[in-house]
């Protein structure tokens, strides 16, 4: 396995503007858990200032002050931060004019600007001088790769010999990324090297080191590009195990995703993280589409050739009575572990680790996810 290259960009403060608490700040939620590539030295937040960033965010106290503005942070920190992240992650990944200029002013601060929205700031005349006048970057993490530089795929994952576990979800914003950070630190504490491939940009932002940005890839390329990350783990660091994030869900239509991770990352192992107290699909609520129920999901993520070894539940919307005893009924039904991540006081993920390991032990005799072997008997195909 080779040494990890030092991903630290410098020092840095999250931008919330009062959303801390919310489900729209998932991208401040990841970097309070932990990141490798920035020193994170405050989170700016009206509404949670003076206290600490973790205890806002799960209770537990992360030594990350949250203050009310950048005046409120120089009384008690003399140099300004290298730079200032967008924290939220926000529907059609647009700023509006509120936040804007809250991003103008930071660059006027000469503090440079890390955006991971689809908005592109560097591409708006104003920013992009205001950033040059005052010598700082603007550093929009969604910005496409050009299309000679991605990769098509190309069957190299079919070589790969390293297990892969998926963590897919039945909708978005229900801590994916999350569990696969927590999947990868309880591995390591049961002495397994596992690497995990980010496919969102606050996978970036915490500094892992394989991955793509997939809402910000062209399509044809988002095959290729899953699969070149998990060749580039492999080939470069050789981990017991790589965990692939998910995004978005199998079934949801405004953003449908992880049949490419499945198949194109040739990933036999699933995880699926749930949210059982959430009725309808984010988003949605209008429109009526309804959250896809979990033993359907095993059944699609199962026909799509992956072998589903436990699950993880989001208990937000319900109280942890109430999710205590919907796992304990879900396990009961399933006859697979079903783990509480982020439950108070935490279990932990040690009930992953025998499946975990039994899966690495195990996955190489479990059946192909590809379809480069299979025939079809055109009487027997019911499509």
């Amino acid at each position: 396995m080779k040494e990890k290259k030092n991903m630290r960009m410098g020092t840095a403060v999250i931008l919330t503007h009062g959303c801390l608490h919310s489900s729209d700040a998932k991208t401040a939620h990841g970097l309070i858990r932990g990141t490798r590539r920035f020193d994170i030295t405050a989170v700016i937040d009206a509404y949670n200032a003076g206290k600490d960033a973790g205890e806002a965010l799960d209770g537990h106290y992360r030594g990350i002050p949250v203050y009310a503005d950048m005046a409120g942070y120089l009384k008690e920190n003399p140099e300004i931060p290298d730079f200032a992240i967008i924290g939220l992650a926000l529907c059609g990944g647009r700023l509006d004019e509120q936040w804007q200029a809250i991003v103008m002013d930071y660059l006027k601060m000469g503090i440079s600007i890390v955006n991971g929205m689809h908005m592109q700031l560097k591409q708006v005349g104003a920013f992009a001088d205001v950033a040059k006048e005052n010598s700082v970057e603007i550093i929009d993490i969604r910005a496409a790769k050009p299309f000679d530089q991605c990769h098509f795929w190309s069957g190299r994952i079919y070589d790969m010999k390293i297990p892969r576990v998926a963590v897919l979800g039945t909708d978005c914003a229900v801590g994916k990324r999350t569990t696969s950070q927590l999947i990868i630190e309880a591995c390591k504490s049961n002495g397994i090297d596992a690497e995990m491939i980010y496919t969102g940009q606050t996978g970036w932002l915490q500094g892992y080191a394989y991955g793509c940005i997939i809402d910000a890839t062209l399509n044809d390329f988002v095959s290729g590009e899953i699969e070149n990350a998990i060749v580039r783990c492999e080939l470069e660091s050789g981990p017991d195990l790589i965990v692939v994030e998910g995004q978005s869900a199998l079934r949801n239509p405004s953003g449908p995703c992880g049949s490419e991770i499945i198949l194109s990352g040739n990933t036999k192992g699933v995880i699926i993280q749930h949210t059982p107290f959430r009725t309808f699909v984010g988003g949605t609520r209008s429109l009526g589409c309804l959250l896809p129920d979990i033993e359907t999901e095993i059944k699609l993520a199962t026909m799509y050739g992956a072998r589903v070894i436990a699950i993880t539940l989001n208990g937000r919307g319900g109280t942890p009575d109430d999710l205590v005893k919907y796992r304990l009924d879900l396990e009961k039904r399933l006859d697979i572990p079903v783990v509480l991540p982020l439950a108070s006081p935490p279990e932990g993920m040690a009930r992953l680790m025998p499946v975990i390991k039994e899966f690495m032990r195990n996955h190489e005799h479990l059946p192909d996810t590809s379809t480069r072997k299979k025939s079809i008997d055109n009487k027997k195909n019911p499509f």
